[in-house]
């Protein structure tokens, strides 16, 4: 009896994608590891992606989609842009690796161009430049990406380490004895930040918040020297 072959289709390859990014990070997916996932050979896989970058703009252009669908903010361009770098920061943070994605691919599918127009509207009522409306909008979101992707890093630096030295490992002993060996003239501030406990503010909700009102208030500031 011939073996049936799966039944394959775009929503099961990007859905099969986003399972396999979140078990082995981007670094190690290919079109190899996702065709073994949804059981199939890898040549099948390009009737529907011409290449893993053609798939990398698709899975981009779903995260796009989602961001859309739940960003519903209104009020002037502060209210606008805080709004959005919140529904941005919530969505990657719920689709593994979409951080990386969305940084690696262009803007050639139609829901990220409707995504990165919708945030040209957020300031599309200041005085700005229209150059330097795309620089409010490409800061902003370079500060989400990072903030999200240095998150993200932490937790994976801190599983290896675990991982590695066993389940009682604590990440920060090595720091601490690190930075007692070092002079108070090379490292004392750092020091002082460390054993206080400020480093654990990293990726919350706090820190977040205080570095988009600094990128807020540098935007007004420079919106206001040019209404002069």
């Amino acid at each position: 009896m011939k073996k049936q072959q799966p039944q394959i289709s775009e929503d099961k390859i990007l859905e099969a994608s986003w399972e396999l990014l979140g078990e082995e990070d981007i670094e190690k997916f290919s079109m190899r590891r996702l065709a073994d996932r949804l059981g199939i050979q890898a040549p099948s896989l390009y009737w529907y992606f011409k290449s893993k970058q053609n798939l990398y703009q698709r899975l981009a252009n779903q995260v796009s989609k989602v961001i859309l669908e739940e960003f519903h903010s209104e009020g002037d361009w502060k209210e606008q842009l805080t709004g959005l770098a919140v529904t941005v920061r919530s969505v990657l943070s719920r689709y593994p690796c979409s951080t990386q994605l969305m940084m690696m691919t262009l803007p050639h599918e139609p829901d990220i161009i409707r995504f990165t127009n919708r945030m040209l509207l957020c300031v599309e009522s200041t005085s700005l430049e229209q150059e330097q409306k795309m620089q409010v909008v490409t800061t902003l979101m370079n500060y989400v990406f990072y903030f999200v992707l240095d998150d993200y890093q932490h937790e994976r630096n801190v599983s290896a380490i675990i991982k590695e030295k066993g389940a009682g490992a604590l990440p920060g002993e090595e720091m601490i004895h690190l930075l007692d060996s070092m002079s108070e003239a090379d490292a004392g501030l750092f020091r002082r930040m460390f054993t206080n406990g400020l480093f654990e503010l990293m990726g919350t909700d706090r820190a977040f918040e205080f570095g988009l009102r600094l990128i807020l208030l540098g935007i007004e500031q420079v919106i206001k020297e040019q209404e002069k």
